[in-house]
């Protein structure tokens, strides 16, 4: 089982690894081509619109010819694409190959997720991806450091190449985990087609996809203005950068670890309520600071992050709980959602703001308001597992 989650941990991490080992390059570009910060975040969004969209395409795929086929082929198109980042000398070949990159790693995240559901009953599985999550928080807390030290002593190109390595090493773990999946029968196109009939036009899953989504904006927003904020607004080196960054991502292991330590206590329904709350709160703080420097806005963002990693694992096990078949159909419809609204989020804090930090709290209220209203709204009506609290409390 440990190798199972460190696998699943991994897979699920490939969008961290993708993206934060490569933040503390984008000012050295930035400068190194001649090029707006606009025109480099392009990488940022390209990666994750592809990245969304493949999803769409891999989980029915897995739900059709069982998981490991379709992880195999985006594993193989991660690894190639990744060396393809690591040869590019111009912008626009570096965004091209993102865009490949970010067809390959889709596969990860959404059968990941399947492959969770396939193996494991409800409530160990809410532990076990809370468990994914603190895994998980150590991407970017290493992932920008790492970046910085091979920026610093070799290339930004390397960056790259560690992340194909990484595909690798992901790549052996898949060949010797058995498969969790048979696969199911019918026409490709006709069962593609129905599975994404039958979870779209559930309206408890749709519901909790949408609050999932939109409580991510800040987070997102942050990932791309980071390095803007830091190292251009307050003039901090990189590496420093960097332990700022991660800062924010031991928070979100904070939040992830709090779920596991206090979620039979707290119940899944309050903490799903608490984490976004927290959200609100957090940009309250960013807007309204009470010290002054950088921790001005590391610490109101990092409440934001662990509301985030409070919250996330048991609303995803709640997407999960809402089918009884289409698991990958289903993951993929909830991850596409959150990282594609992640990337409207990256465009929008990329254009030309005076203070990027006062976007991500006006954003974090507005988003951890409307996913709060939302939820309230939906939880009394949600499908539960009989070892769940039940949808009567006041939280």
């Amino acid at each position: 089982m440990i190798r199972f989650v460190l696998l699943l941990a991994l897979l699920s991490a490939f969008p961290p690894l993708s993206t934060d080992m490569y933040l503390p390059a984008i000012p050295f570009l930035e400068k190194t081509w001649q090029l707006p910060l606009f025109i480099v975040n392009l990488t940022l969004v390209f990666f994750y619109i592809t990245y969304c969209c493949s999803m769409l395409v891999y989980g029915p795929l897995s739900d059709r010819f069982g998981r490991k086929p379709p992880l195999i082929s985006g594993l193989l198109l991660f690894i190639a694409a990744s060396l393809l980042c690591a040869l590019s000398n111009n912008i626009w070949m570096l965004i091209g190959a993102r865009i490949i990159q970010g067809m390959g790693a889709g596969a990860a995240s959404s059968i990941s997720l399947a492959m969770a559901w396939d193996r494991l009953p409800s409530g160990q599985r809410e532990r076990v991806l809370s468990q994914i999550s603190v895994i998980m928080a150590l991407a970017p807390m290493i992932s920008p450091m790492f970046g910085s030290l091979m920026l610093k002593y070799l290339a930004w190109n390397w960056i790259f190449a560690a992340q194909a390595v990484l595909g690798m090493i992901a790549l052996g773990g898949v060949f010797k985990t058995r498969e969790t999946h048979a696969g199911g029968t019918g026409n490709s196109l006709t069962a593609l087609l129905q599975s994404y009939q039958r979870v779209l036009s559930n309206r408890k899953l749709t519901g909790l996809v949408l609050c999932n989504a939109i409580v991510g904006l800040p987070l997102f927003a942050f990932i791309a203005g980071s390095a803007s904020i830091y190292i251009v607004g307050f003039q901090l080196p990189e590496i420093r950068f960097s332990l700022l960054f991660g800062v924010n991502a031991l928070c979100f292991m904070a939040g992830a670890m709090s779920c596991l330590r206090f979620g039979k206590k707290i119940g899944t329904l309050s903490m799903i309520s608490y984490g976004y709350a927290g959200v609100i709160l957090g940009g309250i703080g960013i807007l309204f600071p009470l010290i002054n420097g950088p921790f001005r806005f590391t610490l109101p963002m990092g409440l934001i992050t662990f509301s985030i990693g409070l919250s996330r694992p048991p609303s995803n096990n709640l997407v999960l709980d809402q089918v009884k078949k289409d698991a990958g159909t289903a993951s993929s419809v909830m991850v596409f959602s959150y990282f594609l609204f992640g990337a409207l989020s990256m465009i929008a804090v990329s254009l030309d703001w005076p203070d990027k930090s006062f976007f991500i709290g006006c954003l974090a209220i507005a988003s951890g308001t409307l996913s709060l209203s939302l939820w309230l709204m939906l939880k009394n009506h949600l499908h539960l597992p009989a070892t769940e609290e039940k949808p009567t409390e006041t939280s």
